[in-house]
């Protein structure tokens, strides 16, 4: 069987949120949730996950797992939220034990649990988990960074940010841990999969000349992707590196990693009750 599923997009961080279900049972999942964080002020909104919550109880349906593609750069999980309202069990690829280990010294995490105990579940490649008749079978397609995985369900593959829609191009591999060779296999591990496998991204951004978002493709479709077509493996790696290096910094980067890397929960409160995201501040000259 196949999954129901419902995307829901956010254009302020470009990312589709998944909400997919068993038809039988009604067992339900979210993938790569979004809280809405505005970094002028440092408010947060649960306008995003509320509609998705709203959806599953209009259909009836049980939301019993939050999974996560990797820790995200560009926006802040919503994974808590789903965890108290549903008692969903929040999950991601276990070398998230890798991206905390670089990251929690950076922003001085000390509360960072050790193993990635943050969250509830830590998947291996190839592990299968049931999602009522359904089976989610885990892919480890590292590369955007070292813990990034897949989801396949069925005929549908969520992604992750391994790759956008074919007219816009493959991750960016130039965070901490990141690797555009590892990049490259990760992709054709997907693209072996069966021609009409349907792939489902993390983001869209609209390509030049389309005047639309779209988030849903096939592996036939991504073969001919415009950073794979023609290239073998050095070509992609010399093409990914030297455009890594013109990209800019994403605008949540710092909220989103320190938060992320928590399982979406926010540092500790100080003494006065309010949590702080830290800025690491580097001296240049």
């Amino acid at each position: 069987m196949n999954p129901i599923i419902d995307a829901f997009f956010n254009e302020p961080t470009n990312t589709v949120s998944y909400l997919i279900a068993d038809p039988a049972s009604g067992a339900a999942a979210v993938i790569d949730p979004v809280l809405d964080y505005d970094a002028e002020d440092g408010t947060v909104d649960t306008g995003s996950a509320e509609a998705i919550l709203a959806k599953a109880a209009e259909r009836g349906w049980t939301i019993g797992l939050v999974l996560e593609t990797h820790a995200h750069a560009d926006h802040l999980s919503a994974a808590p939220l789903f965890k108290t309202r549903t008692g969903a069990k929040i999950g991601i690829g276990e070398r998230i034990r890798d991206v905390q280990k670089v990251f929690r010294p950076m922003f001085g995490a000390d509360d960072v649990k050790d193993g990635g105990g943050d969250f509830d579940l830590l998947f291996a490649d190839g592990e299968r988990v049931a999602l009522g008749e359904l089976v989610i079978e885990v892919m480890a397609v590292p590369g955007h960074t070292a813990a990034d995985v897949a989801y396949k369900i069925g005929d549908a593959v969520f992604v992750g940010d391994s790759l956008f829609m074919p007219d816009y191009g493959t991750a960016r591999t130039d965070f901490p841990g990141g690797d555009a060779r590892q990049l490259y296999r990760s992709i054709q591990k997907l693209l072996a999969l069966p021609a009409e496998t349907r792939l489902f991204m993390c983001h869209d951004y609209k390509a030049p000349g389309r005047d639309s978002f779209r988030w849903e493709t096939t592996v036939a479709e991504q073969r001919d992707n415009v950073h794979l077509a023609g290239k073998g493996e050095d070509e992609f790696v010399a093409m990914r590196e030297a455009r890594d290096k013109t990209l800019d910094t994403p605008k949540l980067l710092l909220p989103a990693i320190q938060v992320n890397i928590r399982a979406g929960r926010f540092p500790p409160a100080e003494a006065n009750g309010v949590s702080y995201l830290r800025i690491p501040v580097t001296v240049r000259g």
